[in-house]
C-alpha cells in the first residue's frame, strides 16, 4: 500500500487530512506532517524521517505538498531525491487530489502522480452565471 504524507505551512496538513477523512473515511498509512512558523527545512526533514518511521514498512512513499517551491517542498525533495524510485512528490495539494490519492493507494507512484495531476486540476472549476458557460451545469 502506498504510504502518503500530507504536508503543507502551519496546520494545513492536520486540515485538509481531516476533511478529506470526513468525505473518504479513516485514512490508512496516512499522517500529516506540519510546518511551524519557527521551524526550519532541517526540522522539516527530521519530522518527515520521523513520520516515515512510523508508517514503516514502506515500499512507496508519496507527498503531497502545498506549494511548490516552500519549504515542505524542499524538505521533501531532499527525501525524494535520496529514494528516487521509492519516493515522490506532487505540490499543489487541494482536497479533491487528496481524495483521489486515498482512494488509489493500492496502485503505484508511476500510475497514482499522472492521475493526481489532472484530478487536482479537476478540481478547480468556476461558476459563471452571466454567461451561462464554464462549469455552471449544477444549477
Amino acid at each position: 500500500m502506498l504510504a502518503i504524507i500530507v504536508t503543507g505551512h502551519g496546520e494545513f496538513a492536520r486540515g485538509i487530512l481531516q476533511s478529506a477523512e470526513m468525505i473518504f473515511g479513516k485514512a490508512q498509512n496516512v499522517t500529516a506532517v506540519t510546518l511551524a512558523a519557527n521551524e526550519s527545512v532541517e526540522d522539516l526533514v527530521s519530522h518527515y524521517r520521523l513520520a516515515i518511521d512510523q508508517l514503516a514498512p514502506v515500499t512507496e512513499l508519496l507527498f503531497l505538498v502545498d506549494l511548490w517551491g516552500g519549504s515542505p517542498f524542499n524538505a521533501a525533495s531532499q527525501l525524494v531525491a535520496a529514494h528516487p524510485d521509492q519516493y515522490g512528490l506532487v505540490a499543489g495539494l487541494n482536497l479533491p487530489m487528496l481524495i483521489e490519492a486515498l482512494a488509489l493507494q493500492q496502485q503505484t507512484l508511476a500510475e497514482v502522480i499522472p492521475h493526481l495531476e489532472r484530478t487536482a486540476r479537476g478540481g478547480i472549476r468556476h461558476l459563471d452565471l452571466q454567461t451561462n458557460t464554464g462549469d455552471d451545469d449544477l444549477l
